[in-house]
């Protein structure tokens, strides 16, 4: 997929982040894998980024991450765009784009370096080369040590016709704003905070339409109809939703740390999908936490 055909593709409808499965000796299972993937992609996302966040990517060694993303292109790469993730060090993430290339991904999504903090410009130069290692679209997410500010994204946009797009995970109203109305129609602009269900009416009004659903993983059905809702200005069923699932749902994820990933593979094991347990240095939700979130899912019905 060329780079424009995929930044029309993600400007439009729901985008999700599959977990990652893992077997009993916490190896990764592509067989499980595959038919996640197979049973997701019919719902109807516009895209699946693989081997990110949610799917632990952090967790997978370099020769595991090109094979997740090489099980996640023959499942359903014909029917569904996949986006790799690249990350850590730029060396290392070039590497990653090359092999996200090598096995058939459509695109790229960028996650920030690893640990150190460093200048807008060192940002900028670790952007600029991950792009030219590979001529798959590239996404850039802000967020944690990533932060980019509108001044810094107009240079790369310049530099970097295979940057296609821009994820932001921050927050800060006044950035994205900026961005916006500095860049226009240059990137494809997507939310990405955490539960980002939450934040979707607010960054629709900044002009972000896209968003990224976790949930998606284990109630597919309740994550495409809050899209829609919001895309139709619905607020009877958004404020429904926050109600009775998105907010209580926080609830159980602000509990521990790192639960923003084990409350969703918890939520795809409740549905009858799981994917084994969450790598450390993660941890598992306990007996607790899963019974209220299953309680949650049992309010929304079938998810087919």
């Amino acid at each position: 997929m060329d780079y424009q055909t995929l930044k029309k593709t993600i400007s439009s409808g729901l985008l999700s982040f599959p977990v990652t499965d893992f077997d009993d000796n916490d190896d990764f299972a592509p067989s499980a894998y595959a038919e996640r993937l197979e049973w997701l992609a019919p719902f109807g996302a516009s895209a699946l980024f693989v081997g990110g966040g949610t799917g632990e990517g952090f967790s997978l060694t370099p020769d595991e991450h090109e094979n997740v993303v090489r099980t996640a292109v023959a499942a359903c790469g014909k029917t569904v765009p996949i986006l790799a993730t690249a990350a850590y060090g730029t060396r290392i993430a070039m590497q990653m784009a090359r092999n996200a290339e090598k096995n058939g991904a459509a695109g790229l999504l960028l996650l920030p370096h690893y640990l150190t903090e460093t200048s807008v410009e060192g940002i900028c130069r670790h952007v600029e080369a991950v792009c030219a290692a590979t001529g798959l679209g590239v996404i850039v997410y802000n967020r944690n040590v990533c932060k980019l500010n509108a001044d810094a994204l107009e240079r790369l946009a310049e530099k970097c016709p295979n940057l296609i797009g821009f994820k932001d995970g921050i927050g800060e109203i006044e950035n994205m704003v900026s961005i916006r109305r500095r860049l226009g129609d240059r990137f494809a602009y997507l939310g990405g905070l955490p539960t980002a269900e939450v934040y979707a009416e607010a960054y629709k009004a900044m002009g972000v339409n896209v968003y990224s659903s976790a949930v998606f993983n284990f109630i597919p059905r309740t994550a495409l109809d809050f899209y829609k809702a919001v895309t139709d200005n619905d607020q009877n069923t958004t404020v429904r939703l926050l109600s009775d699932f998105f907010l209580p749902y926080i609830a159980i994820r602000n509990r521990v740390p790192g639960y923003a990933v084990s409350i969703v593979k918890a939520g795809a094991t409740i549905v009858g999908r799981s994917a084994g347990r969450v790598r450390t240095p993660l941890v598992d939700c306990n007996e607790r936490d899963i019974a209220d979130l299953a309680a949650l899912i049992a309010k929304l019905g079938a998810q087919g």
